[in-house]
């Protein structure tokens, strides 16, 4: 990237920084019917405390979009639970239903990959983000038109900008009226799914940082999506790694990106572009296609691509465990030493 970025934000410390706003227990999300339905989300758990950002990173095809589907109900689970603490006793979203759901919806929302396909050509931006007030019954009357002023402003535009259709604005701007429509709503948790993708280089380092202003000054809760490792790195206090609808390592940014212990992430690590041609890769990369998620490899669902496969792993499906405080990983054997620089 080549803008400059802001520091990143602290995550709080006490007791919010330790408290989960979502419990994810053992997610699963098949799409089909009979023997081989594609496994999207197979058996994922994971938690997002109140006040930080977790990222979730993988290949193309790995689930990460459609458990930021799930979290935000825009599709259905086959099963498991997703635990909301934000608003008294824990409640499962994951059993609810669309209308009982509802209430809820002002306080979980999403920012779309697509910047362009996520709005409606035919609404100006004032009718955009007062559908999204009108729904849950936000700002009312006289108050209708200062609000969307002010979430304009919020996300560094100008107010003249509502009386705008949105082919009138670029991809940065674009995506700036969808994290505004988010906003419009005052959501307690923001998934952001891969909101930079669509974007110019020149331009992501804005979006990110708004982002981080954004969180620190709302305190909000952020799932961001993405396969841009240094973004991740920079903006995201924990990480999940997912592979092929499973997660295969979850641990503090920093630990992370030291220290990876399960192969598929030290291979994810390797993959990230290098900035001195004369720099030899410590890692090989990996070897052939993602399988398909309607036929998963038996066993550890990494290991027909994976350097360090063993004969057991075929049969046996090794279960996330922690190795340090924090840092947990599906794989049977451990790595103690540092990535190369």
């Amino acid at each position: 990237m080549s803008a400059v970025l802001q520091q990143p934000m602290a995550l709080p410390t006490g007791s919010l920084a330790e408290a989960p706003l979502l419990e994810v227990q053992h997610l699963r999300k098949y799409f089909g019917s009979g023997a081989h339905p594609v496994r999207a989300v197979d058996d994922v758990s994971f938690t997002i405390r109140q006040g930080e950002t977790l990222g979730l990173v993988g290949e193309s095809g790995s689930g990460k979009s459609t458990i930021g589907r799930l979290l935000t109900r825009l599709v259905d689970p086959t099963g498991g639970q997703i635990l909301y603490h934000g608003a008294g006793a824990a409640q499962d979203l994951a059993a609810l239903s669309q209308g009982q759901y509802r209430p809820l919806r002002s306080k979980i929302q999403i920012i779309f990959q697509d910047p362009y396909a996520s709005l409606n050509p035919r609404m100006r931006i004032r009718e955009v983000l007062a559908e999204a007030l009108d729904t849950h019954g936000l700002a009312k009357g006289r108050a209708r038109l200062p609000r969307i002023h002010e979430l304009l402003q919020q996300v560094g535009l100008r107010t003249e900008h509502a009386d705008r259709f949105p082919h009138e604005f670029s991809g940065g701007q674009r995506q700036r009226i969808g994290i505004a429509r988010a906003l419009a709503v005052e959501p307690k948790f923001i998934v952001a799914d891969e909101p930079l993708s669509a974007l110019d280089v020149s331009i992501q380092a804005q979006v990110v940082n708004l982002l981080g202003e954004l969180k620190e000054q709302l305190g909000l809760t952020l799932l961001f999506i993405s396969h841009d490792l240094d973004v991740v790195e920079y903006l995201c206090d924990r990480v999940v790694v997912l592979y092929l609808g499973r997660v295969m390592e979850i641990a503090p940014t920093e630990a992370l990106y030291a220290n990876p212990q399960h192969p598929y992430t030290r291979a994810l690590l390797a993959a990230a572009p290098i900035p001195d041609p004369a720099q030899r890769r410590s890692i090989p990369l990996l070897q052939g296609d993602l399988p398909s998620p309607a036929h998963p490899p038996s066993g550890c669902v990494f290991r027909t691509r994976c350097p360090l496969a063993e004969e057991r792993c075929a049969s046996t499906d090794m279960l996330l465990r922690e190795v340090q405080p924090g840092h947990l990983h599906a794989c049977w054997k451990t790595a103690h030493h540092p990535t190369s620089p």
